[in-house]
């Protein structure tokens, strides 16, 4: 579940929650809220919009701040979904941050994803079709008493005619109003259709195989920039090269290799623990 903030993304998943579990599937939600650049903290808010939920033993709930993740996603989410399912959780929801055109790591992580957007997303969204509405699945225009949902609806059936169509799919587009649990049933009924069609056509499969292939290069790229920064005296080297760069003595382009020619030095120190970890974060 993403879209932009605001869009109703937690009321929503309170209501699909709790049809979910009418059919007796046990649930997990992952609700990612977003770090503050300045103090590091996160309210971790979205749950609360949930409470409805607290007192129900079939329905996890785990809070996750981004922690300086631009993706929409924290670090460790993929990770997290893998333990539910481990756990046996029949259906796991993620509702990512308020996103907008570029933070698409959900793409990378669920096999199902919903667009959550509202009538004043309208227009947003030729800005939005490069990157956040190429993803999706399925459509819902929430808050769809308000006006603006009419010209909304069509305005997105317009953009996926412009789509390249998967074989056997084509994205629903729908209206909800969270608040009063209006067109939720239909969402829950085209999510299970959209899995129906996944496993029709072998596409779930190869979707979970990309997703491991995603991890891994992931994981790739954070333990070579972890290591890259184990060696205790490299930033005082960046903060250095950052200053002649800053005064014009160098570009950015020539500070970075005068960078990874001091990495490859030999005499540098490793890092305590504490200083990559802080590092990293």
């Amino acid at each position: 579940m993403t879209g932009p903030p605001g869009a109703g993304k937690s009321t929503l998943v309170e209501k699909m929650t709790a049809l979910f579990r009418k059919d007796g599937q046990t649930v997990a939600i992952v609700a990612v809220d977003p770090t503050s650049p300045y103090t590091g903290g996160a309210i971790l808010g979205d749950r609360i919009r949930m409470s409805s939920l607290f007192c129900d033993p079939g329905v996890f709930i785990r809070s996750m701040a981004t922690r300086g993740s631009s993706g929409g996603l924290a670090f460790r989410t993929r990770e997290v979904c893998d333990l539910l399912d481990a756990f046996g959780k029949d259906v796991i929801i993620v509702e990512t941050i308020g996103v907008g055109q570029a933070e698409l790591d959900v793409a990378d992580t669920a096999q199902t994803t919903v667009i959550v957007l509202v009538p004043e997303s309208g227009d947003g969204i030729q800005a939005m079709k490069a990157g956040l509405m190429e993803i999706g699945d399925l459509f819902v225009v929430n808050k769809s008493d308000r006006d603006g949902a009419d010209r909304l609806m069509v305005e997105i059936q317009m953009m996926l005619d412009l789509r390249p169509q998967c074989e056997g799919w084509r994205p629903g587009v729908m209206r909800t109003t969270a608040s009063a649990g209006e067109g939720v049933d239909e969402l829950v009924r085209q999510i299970q259709g959209h899995r129906d069609y996944l496993k029709k056509y072998g596409i779930l499969g190869r979707l979970r195989k990309d997703n491991v292939r995603s991890a891994i290069v992931d994981l790739v790229r954070q333990r070579l920039e972890e290591k890259f920064w184990e060696n205790a005296g490299i930033r005082s080297v960046l903060d250095r090269l950052a200053e002649e760069a800053a005064g014009g003595k160098m570009s950015p382009y020539q500070a970075f290799e005068r960078l990874l020619e001091a990495r490859e030095q030999n005499g540098m120190k490793p890092s305590t623990n504490k200083e990559q970890s802080d590092h990293v974060r």
